[in-house]
């Protein structure tokens, strides 16, 4: 005799544990157990058997049980590849060094997902072959970001809709052989760039989710693999007040908080990704503030997934005070510079590189030109690390890999968050 078991708790749609065995020999009151995943077979007594089942039906009463222990979990690093109408080279990714790579962007059309841009397909594959380099690499899809969030109000607005776009993801999923969806919705509840958005965005954003998650759970039944859900979130208190938050965060596996960008040419200049709140800064914002609000959301600790930038922003016509930290500026032709462009072309070429002791980054200035440069480097980087460990965060993301072709920053990143073993787990 023999039977097949699947055996799965859940809290609210959120899978705490998902196992499957085959059960054989029954009549000779031993049991061969073979766990799929593991593709190994175990010969156990009956009674350790039920001594399991009953353990299993405990665990079941716990509600706060998440599905991803925090214990001893290791530190995310999730890498944002944005690689627009372009083929990614076999040997552009680090692999080895990362955790996640969420793959932007894809689109949403007639309110399918879609492929955003030219050799989408051949790229995703190519990441995906990563996995014989680093076989614990998930590789994602992103779908939106700033200029393609306009169509996500009316994708989330009914059970109708929503069910439009699961069914759209499964298939581009299964069709892809990626592990999961990554949303950046800019943003839920405000105008983004598009200005297409309701007053019932905060709570379809939430449906949205957690039918998405449910799917999830449900294909990977005969997919037996997990897939993943996350979301790039805006780091700011707006962001949070149009969202449920603490509900949202029940069906997710990570929220990539998009802790940069406090700062942008347009305005006054100043630190686009501190650490800590500078007393100086008019705005009063950091990454840490960031986190706290989350957390006071109802974001567990592990969860959270820091972001960070492999770029800076650039400003002119900036006075020489205080270095032209929290000065007027303007909009230079190039605001937007990768970390590449500023070691090789600014850095030691008429720019002092200056350090923020209360915000734990850098800035640039050039007296001449009266050009100022808010960026991250490796020393900023490295006591962000510090900073995600102590504060038994999920791990850090960065945008975008491209913007670091040395692969410095990424090596910040890693070494930050994989010398100090003992310190991973909270």
């Amino acid at each position: 005799m023999t039977l097949d078991i699947w055996m799965r708790l859940e809290d609210d749609g959120k899978t705490l544990y998902r196992s499957r065995m085959f059960l054989s020999n029954l009549e000779e009151n031993r049991l061969s157990i073979t766990g799929v995943r593991a593709m190994r077979s175990f010969h156990l007594s009956l009674g350790f058997i039920l001594q399991t089942v009953l353990t299993l039906s405990i665990l079941a009463a716990c509600p706060q049980m998440p599905a991803q222990s925090k214990v001893g979990a290791r530190k995310v690093i999730t890498a944002y590849v944005f690689a627009k109408n372009r083929v990614l080279k076999d040997d552009e990714i680090a692999a080895s060094k990362l955790t996640r790579i969420n793959y932007a962007f894809a689109n949403i059309q007639d309110g399918h997902l879609v492929s955003g841009f030219q050799h989408d397909e051949q790229n995703l594959a190519t990441l995906v072959a990563l996995k014989q380099v680093n076989p614990s690499l998930t590789v994602l899809v992103s779908v939106g970001g700033w200029e393609w969030s306009g169509s996500f109000s009316d994708v989330a607005f009914t059970a109708a809709s929503r069910d439009v776009f699961v069914e759209s993801v499964i298939q581009f999923i299964e069709r892809s052989h990626i592990d999961g969806l990554d949303i950046d919705w800019e943003y839920p509840g405000q105008a983004g760039s598009t200005n297409h958005f309701r007053p019932e965005d905060k709570s379809n954003f939430t449906l949205l989710v957690k039918q998405l998650r449910h799917r999830f759970d449900k294909e990977q039944r005969h997919l037996h693999r997990r897939l993943y859900l996350t979301i790039a979130a805006g780091a700011s208190s707006e962001y949070l007040a149009h969202t449920e938050m603490a509900v949202v965060q029940r069906y997710l596996d990570a929220i990539n908080i998009m802790a940069y960008d406090y700062y942008e040419p347009g305005g006054a200049t100043g630190n686009h990704a501190p650490l800590f709140t500078d007393p100086n800064d008019p705005k009063q914002i950091s990454a840490d503030r960031s986190v706290r609000e989350f957390e006071q959301a109802g974001v567990p600790p592990y969860k959270i997934v820091l972001g960070v930038p492999f770029y800076g922003h650039v400003w002119g016509e900036v006075a020489d005070q205080h270095h032209g930290l929290f000065q007027a500026g303007s909009q230079t032709p190039q605001g937007y510079a990768p970390y590449g462009v500023i070691a090789s072309t600014m850095l030691n070429n008429g720019f002092e590189r200056y350090w923020s002791d209360s915000s734990s980054v850098p800035y640039l200035y050039n007296a001449q030109q009266k050009i100022f440069v808010s960026y991250e480097d490796a020393e900023s980087l490295a006591i962000k690390s510090r900073y995600v460990i102590d504060q038994h965060l999920g791990g850090i993301m960065f945008w975008d890999y491209e913007g670091d072709p040395q692969g410095v920053l990424l090596d910040a990143i890693y070494t930050g968050l994989t010398q100090h073993p003992k310190d991973i787990a909270p």
